[in-house]
């Protein structure tokens, strides 16, 4: 005859069984996935349409010839095989309004180009990756200080005149060799060189101490130089969160310092862009 276990004993075991269920550990729920730094493509580039405002002025090659055009078409088609969610272009963003406007006609195929690098490869990297709109991140309303320094120089160091000048007119005739000679990915590679970039810089480094201890208007006039970049830098990485693929399109004068301020940024890291240029 089989033995019937007590009620009690039953209950007991019940009781033990839900204790050590609701004892058991909650399985671990899955980390929160963490977006990866941002990837941050700077493409340096002279103004397709010289407005003549840089220091050191001279002519720029045409391209809107069949050569370069074709030239500009692959180039955003490498551009855009970087998987860019945002596409920067040197333009005020008081102008954002209106660039979206010129984007839609020209996307909508109601507006050509316009020769300017805004357009030519701005609008065209973002039409081949598929975005709404490129995205102005100038800072105009900063811009290089150097009246008062040259006023001092006039006043007080003329041979130093004389020789900025003399540099001035040298890097003129420079680019507009380079310009009237070498084809457009050549321009743009030099445009993108670490060497033309430490030259582009070391110009503000040699007139930074002009009235040192006085006035410093050559230390004034880099540093607003600076302030206009960092400003820049600052809408950059207003758009390159965590997660975004950005390409930068402007100036050399401008890239040279926003290089700088990249390698510097631990939440963003940066994609060369010289691979991009060879056709």
């Amino acid at each position: 005859m089989s033995k019937r276990r007590s009620p009690y004993v039953v209950l007991l075991l019940c009781v033990v069984a839900f204790a050590m269920q609701a004892a058991a550990p909650e399985p671990a729920a899955a980390p929160a996935k963490v977006p990866a730094p941002a990837k941050l493509m700077l493409l340096g580039v002279f103004h397709f349409a010289n407005p003549g405002m840089d220091m050191v002025k001279s002519e720029v090659i045409d391209v809107t010839t069949p050569a370069n055009q074709a030239y500009l078409a692959g180039l955003a088609q490498r551009l855009a095989a970087f998987g860019p969610t945002d596409v920067l272009v040197e333009c005020d963003p008081a102008a954002q309004a209106r660039q979206d406007a010129q984007f839609a006609a020209w996307r909508d195929g109601d507006a050509a180009l316009t020769v300017n690098e805004v357009q030519q490869i701005g609008f065209r990297v973002a039409g081949e990756a598929g975005l709404s709109t490129v995205t102005c991140f100038d800072e105009g309303g900063v811009q290089w200080k150097a009246g008062p320094m040259f006023e001092y120089m006039a006043a007080h160091a003329p041979e130093r005149k004389a020789a900025i000048e003399a540099l001035f007119a040298s890097l003129a005739a420079r680019h507009t060799r380079e310009q009237a000679t070498l084809p457009l990915p050549e321009l743009l590679r030099l445009a993108n060189d670490p060497a033309r970039d430490r030259e582009n810089k070391a110009l503000y480094i040699g007139t930074n101490d002009l009235d040192a201890g006085g006035g410093f208007a050559g230390a004034d006039a880099a540093a607003s130089w600076w302030q206009r970049n960092f400003r820049m830098y600052a809408n950059v990485q207003q758009a390159a969160a965590r997660g975004r693929r950005v390409l930068v399109v402007a100036g050399q004068g401008h890239t040279a310092i926003l290089r700088d301020l990249l390698a510097l940024d631990g939440e963003r890291q940066a994609e060369d862009v010289m691979p991009y240029l060879v056709p």
